[in-house]
């Protein structure tokens, strides 16, 4: 690739951010001494003052991303949509914005890869370079899926190893007098995990108005953990059937724990079995050449002598 077309692309690279920073910095809030007199008599500024307090890049470049976004999520089709809207939940992406951002960068790697694969120094013969280009492009579209699923995954993982210790904390709390939502409370404020960001919005939720028992729905529909499914469909029945819900975190406790036991010996009854290709391909060849190769060595001369 000729030397002033890499310089051009470096160009290009260096100018975007600086470009984004010097439209989207914001504007300098220090006040004149009228200014401070005036804030303190407690005079309301207007509400055209007040948005061209903000800089240029919450009072332009945000909203137009947001309509770009919502632009692609318009013609982007409606499953692919709702896959992504739910991965980015099961993340922890509930904001609205996050979909809007998401599909952006779909496109901008999409087309990124798209240009690689037909303007790139290394992507084969000129009739191959379509093929590249599409294949570069599809791979770039699905990246971010890919990466946001594995999120959600490992996100469910870290949920369904917090929950017995969470529900301990709320067992104790419990039986310490405290009522159930309160003891929620004190383990969402207890954890950083996102098994405390998860039960501070379903408390949230209740604040505004949403019944405890359909906001326990929707907390198992927003992280599709099994365990967490079952507590939740506990606490459902028990306060339909009035059972007192120390009795239930009693036993989900108990029996998550159990399960947590299981699936660590599972894990550890499945080591010897992924141990057998590392040894069989690895380890053994290189324990034959060590071993016999200089029995083998010795075996071959002394035919060729005896020849």
């Amino acid at each position: 690739m000729p030397i002033h077309v890499v310089l051009a692309a470096l160009a290009v690279a260096v100018s975007i951010p600086v470009l984004w920073y010097s439209v989207a910095s914001a504007r300098g809030t220090g006040m004149s001494v009228a200014g401070k007199q005036r804030a303190a008599l407690g005079q309301m500024r207007s509400a055209r003052d007040l948005v061209l307090t903000k800089g240029a890049g919450e009072r332009i470049a945000i909203p137009a991303l947001r309509s770009f976004g919502s632009t692609l999520r318009k013609v982007t089709p409606l499953g692919w949509v709702d896959a992504l809207r739910r991965n980015l939940s099961f993340a922890g992406r509930y904001e609205p914005a996050a979909l809007e951002r998401a599909l952006i960068g779909k496109f901008g790697i999409a087309g990124v890869m798209l240009a690689v694969g037909f303007f790139g120094p290394a992507v084969g013969s000129p009739a191959a370079r379509p093929v590249w280009a599409l294949v570069l492009a599809v791979f770039g579209f699905f990246i971010i899926d890919l990466l946001v699923y594995s999120k959600g995954k490992e996100r469910q993982a870290r949920i369904e190893r917090e929950l017995p210790d969470t529900l301990d904390q709320m067992r104790m709390s419990v039986d310490a007098g405290l009522g159930f939502e309160a003891a929620m409370q004190r383990a969402a404020q207890a954890g950083n995990g996102p098994l405390a960001q998860e039960l501070r919005r379903l408390l949230h939720e209740i604040q505004l108005g949403v019944s405890r028992a359909e906001a326990m729905r929707n907390l198992a529909d927003h992280t599709k953990v099994q365990d967490l499914d079952s507590f939740v469909l506990a606490i459902v029945q028990s306060s339909s059937y009035g059972i007192p819900v120390a009795n239930v975190l009693r036993v989900q406790s108990d029996e998550l724990r159990d399960k947590r036991r299981q699936r660590a010996e599972e894990q550890a009854l499945r080591i010897p079995v992924l141990l057998i290709f590392p040894l069989a391909f690895c380890i053994f060849p290189a324990m034959f050449v060590v071993l016999l190769g200089p029995a083998a060595i010795r075996i071959f001369r002394d035919l060729g002598s005896a020849l």
